[in-house]
């Protein structure tokens, strides 16, 4: 069963900058461009770091202030008054930066970003390319699938394909990316997999598992996904 990952929502259009980009240029980058940060990339389109309205930030901050050093007192960064000195992109960047690829999961890439603080990640290909970049808001898009996209889904990939069910044994309803499935089965652990599975299809933010059971074998069986067998 393929779920959405990051190649499907991410942005193949990305601004990008070197390292010996000025300070002025960058900021004309982001604001032409409406981003928040971009790649610092070399000849070969390798990422060697990012620049974000946080880092061009430094240098707004002190600007005019009569006390520098109290401007950046309590921060204990050393990196702030550097970037705040700073002038071009290899300079000003964070680095190294957070990357994925796009085979990964968009599960996956909210846990890197979260766990890195990081707010969007470029994505880089087998050869370490910068082939596009993911950000926050990319990854919600999965939630903009309509409902009836969802419901075939859970029916054709889950139900039928991975679980062999026939048809009209098991109902499913989706409202607002809940799912709701109903029936009824012969085993709990086909209906417990059949919850799991439906779970983990792309947009789905709920799942209400109504299907009943004719024997609990769960004491008996643990079913793995890759394991599944048809259901009578």
């Amino acid at each position: 069963m393929r779920t959405w990952q990051v190649g499907d929502v991410m942005t193949k259009d990305v601004a990008t900058v070197g390292a010996q980009t000025p300070y002025r240029q960058i900021v004309d980058v982001l604001i032409r461009r409406g981003i928040s940060a971009v790649p610092v990339v070399d000849g070969f389109r390798r990422v060697l770091g990012v620049v974000s309205e946080a880092d061009l930030l430094h240098k707004v901050e002190r600007a005019g202030h009569p006390d520098e050093r109290r401007v950046f007192e309590g921060r204990r960064r050393r990196t702030a008054r550097e970037k705040a000195d700073a002038l071009l992109a290899g300079e000003l960047m964070t680095a190294p930066a957070v990357t994925t690829f796009p085979e990964a999961s968009l599960p996956a890439a909210a846990r890197l970003m979260d766990r890195e603080a990081v707010k969007r990640l470029p994505v880089l290909d087998d050869l370490g390319r910068l082939v596009g970049i993911v950000t926050r808001s990319d990854l919600l898009r999965v939630h903009l699938r309509n409902d009836a996209e969802i419901r075939e889904d859970v029916v054709q990939e889950v139900l039928r394909r991975v679980l062999a069910v026939r048809d009209g044994l098991v109902t499913v309803q989706v409202r607002d990316g809940a799912v709701t499935l109903d029936g009824r089965l012969d085993r709990r652990t086909a209906v417990d997999l059949a919850g799991r599975l439906a779970a983990q299809v792309s947009g789905v933010v709920a799942v209400h598992n109504a299907i009943g059971y004719d024997v609990d074998d769960t004491s008996l069986v643990d079913l793995d996904p890759g394991q599944a067998t048809p259901v009578a």
